[in-house]
């Protein structure tokens, strides 16, 4: 399967479909000739959704149920899991049991199942480029969490489940609810006169926008002759030497070169962590905006060429866009690619 002819009967469930990654996911398996259906608990509200291809078929579950996941995998050749716990919450009670329920279901219908992954996994040791054999040392509760996934995986191979994590770093894009890009550095709905950065400056800092990132995954899921049994990518993404880069962006693209660019008060975050939890969780993944994190892409060249990537400042405007901060929308400009 190397191509949209050879995928065109092959059917992808995708768990998660309404998220960020998950809805580019689905986008870009319909692209490509796939038939996609969704696993979502009332169907009607997905349908309703504009952003969301019309073609996705919606079947009712709930991603806890094994029954219902077994269900609407039937027969799919692929399984798509992005399913995440909202605003941060519960993750070891909510995210092992999601997966554990896709893991059973990939070994009922046979299918691949492929995990959208980050670089929660990696510790200091393991910087400052990251491959996919680094060492896994998380500092972090959510970092646990992550390798304690990937661990289930790779057990879950030994007896014939097929998966797949390809590793990314800060997700943005036009549909991403919870990206440090909409939640800190800009105001939805808003002109943008200047861009609040988190990360401190001169450090760099790794971007992963979601269309890209999307098309990459479907074109190593298509590659399934080629991937071990349980098969770890990484995707390279914007590397940005001084994260900082990406506020300059958004001058560029709103056509104020010299805008102020403001130091996130992490501090706030620090007053509000006993009494919010979303506070918590985000002081947590702090270091990573600290230090610097380069993903190794030569392992995902390899398997599909050139890395699927549009210009910075284009993935920028069309994420400004959808966030109305530019007013009317703009044409999107065709993705390009790099190797590196």
């Amino acid at each position: 399967m190397t191509g949209q002819n050879s995928s065109a009967r092959k059917l992808a469930l995708v768990i998660g479909a309404t998220g960020g990654i998950g809805r580019e996911v689905a986008h870009a398996l319909l692209a490509r000739g796939w038939n996609v259906r969704a696993l979502h608990r009332d169907p009607a509200v997905a349908q309703r959704r504009s952003d969301l291809p019309k073609s996705i078929v919606w079947v009712a579950g709930d991603a806890m149920s094994a029954a219902d996941v077994i269900a609407a995998a039937s027969g799919a050749h692929l399984i798509i899991h992005a399913a995440n716990p909202p605003y941060y919450r519960n993750w070891r009670g909510l995210a092992l049991p999601m997966l554990q329920r896709a893991i059973e279901a990939a070994r009922a219908s046979g299918a691949r199942l492929v995990l959208p992954g980050n670089v929660y996994n990696f510790g200091p040791d393991a910087l400052p480029v990251v491959s996919e054999t680094s060492p896994q040392n998380p500092q972090t509760r959510k970092g646990r969490v992550r390798v304690e996934m990937e661990s289930m995986l790779a057990q879950a191979a030994h007896s014939g489940v097929r998966s797949l994590v390809v590793r990314a770093g800060d997700y943005f894009g036009p549909c991403q609810p919870m990206s440090i890009f909409k939640n800190v550095m800009v105001k939805p709905g808003r002109p943008v006169r200047s861009v609040t950065y988190p990360g401190k400056y001169g450090v760099g800092h790794a971007w992963a926008y979601l269309p890209d990132l999307a098309e990459a995954i479907v074109r190593l899921a298509e590659k399934d002759g080629q991937l071990a049994a349980f098969e770890t990518v990484n995707y390279g993404g914007y590397w940005l030497e001084c994260g900082e880069e990406i506020a300059k962006s958004v001058g560029r693209v709103v056509g104020r070169p010299a805008i102020p660019i403001r130091r996130f008060p992490w501090f706030l975050l620090w007053l509000a962590s006993p009494v919010m939890g979303l506070a918590r969780e985000v002081l947590e993944m702090r270091y990573l905006w600290r230090v610097s994190l380069r993903l190794d892409n030569a392992k995902l060249v390899a398997l599909i060429g050139p890395e699927p990537h549009r210009p910075l400042d284009t993935a920028v405007r069309e994420t400004l866009s959808a966030l109305g901060c530019l007013g009317e929308a703009r044409p999107s400009i065709a993705p390009v690619t790099r190797t590196v």
